[in-house]
C-alpha cells in the first residue's frame, strides 16, 4: 500500500508508517495537483495546511484512511469521506499540555502587560507605570470542560484560582472531583475575572460569545480564546474593548485563517499570537506519532484510536477485540461463498467474556467478509451498515456472556426466511479455528487458502475414497478432520484445508461418490 504525506510530520510519525507501506513525503501541494495523484494512495496524512475538499476525496479511489496530525478536521471535508467509505482519524489527545499551557500564557501576558512592556523596551522607553493583575484568588471561568478544559483548570488551580465552568455534558460528580464548581453560562460571564473559551466550532458554538455576552462580563475582565476561531463575534469583541466594557482580551484563532487585516489587530487590549496553540515541538511530533499508528492500524485492517467518523473503541476494549478481527472476516467470508440464493437475514450470535464488551469491529470484520465478494466498494466501520442495507441485508446480534464448549465463540447465520448456513469460529492461541458447520462440530485451522466440505454418510471407506482422488490430482491435505457425528451410521462432515483449489473434474468425482450428500470448497483467504 501507499501513503501520501503533505505537510510536515515529524520522522518518527514517517517511520512508523514505512512499517507497512510505500511512503511519499511531499510539501504542502494545491488542491488540483493533491487532485491528479490522490488516486495512486490507500492513505493521506495532513496537518493544518493541506485541504482535502470533496473534489479530492472522490478522486482518492482506493483511499482507506484520512489522518490529520492535529485535533481539528476543519480541513477535511468529513461528510465526503464518509460518503465514500473513508475513515477519518486525528489526534485529540497529542496538544492538550501544549494548547492548555498556551492558554495560560496568554492569560498571564494579557493579566501582567508583558507585550506591551516588551514592546516599549524595544523602542528604548523605560515605563514602570504599567499596572498588570494577579490571578491568585481571582475567579477563572471554563466555557468547556473537555480535555484542554481540564488540563487549563488543573493548571489554574496551581495559581490558586477559583475555578468555575461551563459544559452542560459534564456530570457535577465528574467537576467535583477536578475541585471545579459547573454554573451556566450567564452566570460564568457575570462571575468571572477570566473566562478563556475550549469549545469545538460548531454550528451551537459558532458566536457563542457575541455582543450580549459580552455586555455580562466585569469591566476588569479579561478573555481568552485559544480554541476556534468563530466562537467569539470579532466585530462585537472589538467594540467592547473600545468601549471598555470589558478591560482586555487575548486571540490565539480568528474566523478567517490566515488572518489578514482582522479588525482586532486595532485594539492595543488585545494580545494576538497566529494559532499558535499547538505548536510545540513537542506536541507536533505526539500528534504526528499518535496519528501514523492510526493510519498504519487502519491499513492492516484493525480499527483507529479516534475516529472522526465512526464509533470510537477504548484501547482496553481492543485488547480483548483484537484477535476475533481475523475470526470474524473468515466466517463471514466462508458463510458468503456457502449461503445459497440472495442471503437476506445475518444472524451474529457473541458468545463468552467476547459477548461483555464492545464489538463492532468484530460485527465490521464479519461484513467485510462477507461482502468482499458481493461489492467492489471497501467494508469499514464507517459504511459496513450502509452497504449491508443496501443490499437488503438484515443484521440482528445476540450476545450470550456464557459459552458451553470454549471460553468465546461467534457464530453467524445467513440466509433467508426458508434456509441458513451456520459458522462458528473461535480464536484459539491466538489463531482463527474454525469450531461450527451448520450441525456439525469440529476444530480446525484454516491455515491454507482452500478448505473442503463434504457431508457423507457414516460408514467405512469414504473418507479414504475422498482423499484418493484428491491425492491423484496431485494436490496436498495439509489438515484433515471429522466432525462429532451425528449419529452411527448416519451423516457427517469432513473438513479438508488444501493447498490448491480443486479442479472442475476433481471436484465432480468427489460429489459422485456414493454415500457423499454434499462437498463444498471454499476460498478461506481474501487474495
Amino acid at each position: 500500500m501507499k501513503v501520501l504525506v503533505t505537510d510536515s510530520v515529524s520522522e518518527a510519525a514517517v517511520a512508523i508508517l514505512k512499517k507497512c507501506a510505500d511512503v511519499d513525503v511531499k510539501d504542502t501541494m494545491p488542491p488540483e495537483q493533491l487532485k491528479a495523484i490522490i488516486g495512486d494512495y490507500e492513505a493521506l496524512l495532513v496537518r493544518s495546511q493541506t485541504k482535502v475538499t470533496a473534489p479530492i476525496i472522490e478522486a482518492g479511489k482506493k483511499l482507506l484512511v484520512i489522518g490529520r496530525a492535529g485535533v481539528g478536521v476543519d480541513n477535511i471535508d468529513v461528510a465526503a469521506a464518509t460518503r465514500c467509505g473513508i475513515i477519518v482519524v486525528n489526534s485529540p489527545e497529542g496538544n492538550i499540555v501544549s494548547t492548555a499551557e498556551h492558554t495560560i500564557a496568554m492569560l498571564l501576558s494579557l493579566a501582567r502587560n508583558i507585550p506591551k512592556g516588551n514592546a516599549l523596551l524595544h523602542n528604548n522607553v523605560w515605563d514602570r507605570k504599567l499596572k498588570g493583575v494577579e490571578m491568585r484568588n481571582k475567579t477563572l471561568g471554563i466555557i468547556g470542560l473537555g480535555r484542554v478544559g481540564t488540563e487549563v483548570s488543573q493548571i489554574a488551580k496551581g495559581f490558586r484560582m477559583n475555578v468555575i465552568a461551563y459544559d452542560p455534558m459534564v456530570s457535577e460528580s465528574r467537576a467535583e472531583k477536578l475541585g471545579v464548581k459547573l454554573v451556566d453560562l450567564e452566570k460564568l460571564l457575570k462571575t468571572a475575572d477570566f473566562v478563556t473559551i475550549h469549545v469545538p466550532m460548531t454550528s451551537a458554538t459558532k458566536g457563542l460569545i457575541g455582543r450580549e455576552q459580552l455586555k455580562m462580563m466585569k469591566p476588569k475582565a479579561m478573555l481568552v480564546n485559544c480554541a476556534r476561531g468563530g466562537i467569539v463575534d470579532e466585530e462585537a469583541l472589538y467594540e467592547a474593548l473600545n468601549a471598555g466594557t470589558i478591560a482586555g482580551a487575548a486571540v490565539d484563532v480568528f474566523s478567517q485563517e490566515p488572518a489578514k487585516d482582522n479588525i482586532l489587530f486595532k485594539s492595543d487590549k488585545v494580545v494576538l499570537t497566529p494559532h499558535l496553540a499547538a505548536s510545540t515541538s513537542e506536541a507536533e511530533a505526539s500528534a504526528a506519532r499518535d496519528v501514523a499508528e492510526q493510519v498504519a492500524a487502519v491499513l492492516q485492517g484493525l480499527p483507529p484510536k479516534s475516529p472522526v467518523n465512526a464509533p470510537m473503541i477504548p484501547a482496553e476494549a481492543m485488547a480483548t477485540v483484537a484477535p476475533f478481527i481475523a475470526v470474524g472476516t473468515t466466517i463471514g467470508r466462508i458463510a458468503a461463498q456457502l449461503a445459497a440464493g440472495h442471503p437476506e437475514l445475518l444472524t451474529i450470535r457473541y458468545q463468552g467474556d467476547i459477548a461483555r464488551g464492545e464489538t463492532s469491529p468484530i460485527k465490521v470484520a464479519i461484513l467485510s467478509g462477507l461482502l468482499e465478494m458481493m461489492t467492489e466498494d471497501r467494508v469499514n466501520m464507517v459504511n459496513a451498515d450502509m452497504l449491508a442495507a443496501s443490499r437488503g441485508l438484515r443484521i440482528t446480534e445476540e450476545k450470550d456472556p456464557t459459552c458451553e464448549h470454549y471460553t468465546n465463540m461467534i457464530t453467524v447465520e445467513l440466509g433467508d426466511a426458508s434456509a441458513r448456513r451456520r459458522v462458528g469460529a473461535s480464536s484459539l492461541r491466538g489463531k482463527t479455528y474454525l469450531t461450527q458447520l451448520d450441525d456439525y462440530w469440529f476444530e480446525i485451522e484454516p491455515s491454507t487458502g482452500y478448505m473442503l466440505f463434504t457431508e457423507h454418510i457414516d460408514k467405512p471407506g469414504v473418507i479414504g475414497k475422498v482423499g484418493t482422488i484428491i491425492g491423484d490430482a496431485g494436490i496436498n491435505i495439509s489438515q484433515m478432520q471429522v466432525s462429532l457425528r451425528l449419529q452411527r451410521g448416519g451423516k457427517a462432515m469432513m473438513v479438508m484445508c488444501i493447498e490448491e483449489p480443486l479442479p472442475e473434474a476433481t471436484h465432480k468425482k468427489i460429489q459422485a461418490l456414493p454415500g457423499i450428500y454434499s462437498a463444498v470448497m471454499v476460498k478461506t483467504d481474501g487474495a
